[in-house]
């Protein structure tokens, strides 16, 4: 009897480790984001993003990219963190985490569009198995967090990284 590629004794491994980035939002909150839902990591100078009135203030404008035009988003802002423009930074650009819709999620991807995630830091590539990540209490999720959070991970050696749900940062946007 031949086995299917990735099971074991016949069945299918649906918990397989999956790649994830982590990132930092200041001043200590440690995120991650499936590898999957991410088209590229960027530093975009300052000045280069172009900013539009009237929208929520967490959108801080627009970058274009490879001729693309890509909403960025100040993500501390939006989940509840102290916002870009408050923290204490020495740099001379902004470093982004550019995110599409997930697969799964056919009405979102049918738009094509690109969003641009503001961190404070871009730190590695982690392994998990999505069966650890767990869903918080609800006493200890913010409410500007709750929507976009698909869980968290404990680490072995103790960190704890917050699990963002990219889908829902794309249904967050301002419709047209």
């Amino acid at each position: 009897m031949t086995q299917a590629k990735g099971s074991v004794s016949g069945k299918t491994d649906t918990y397989r480790e999956q790649q994830f980035l982590r990132f930092l939002l200041l001043p200590d909150t440690h995120l991650m984001i499936s590898l999957k839902e991410i088209a590229a990591v960027l530093k975009i100078p300052l000045g280069q993003i172009v900013p539009i009135p009237e929208l929520p203030p967490w959108v801080m404008g627009i970058y274009n990219w490879r001729g693309q035009i890509i909403w960025m988003v100040d993500l501390g802002q939006l989940l509840g963190f102290t916002p870009w423009h408050q923290q204490a930074s020495v740099t001379s650009f902004h470093k982004a985490i550019v995110i599409h819709p997930s697969e799964q999620n056919p009405r979102i991807q049918a738009t094509g569009d690109l969003l641009g995630l503001v961190v404070s830091e871009v730190n590695d590539i982690e392994l998990c198995n999505p069966a650890q990540i767990h869903s918080p209490p609800s006493s200890v999720v913010t409410p500007e967090l709750a929507p976009f959070l698909r869980g968290y991970w404990l680490k072995d050696n103790g960190d704890i990284i917050i699990t963002l749900d990219a889908d829902a940062i794309f249904s967050a946007m301002p419709k047209e």
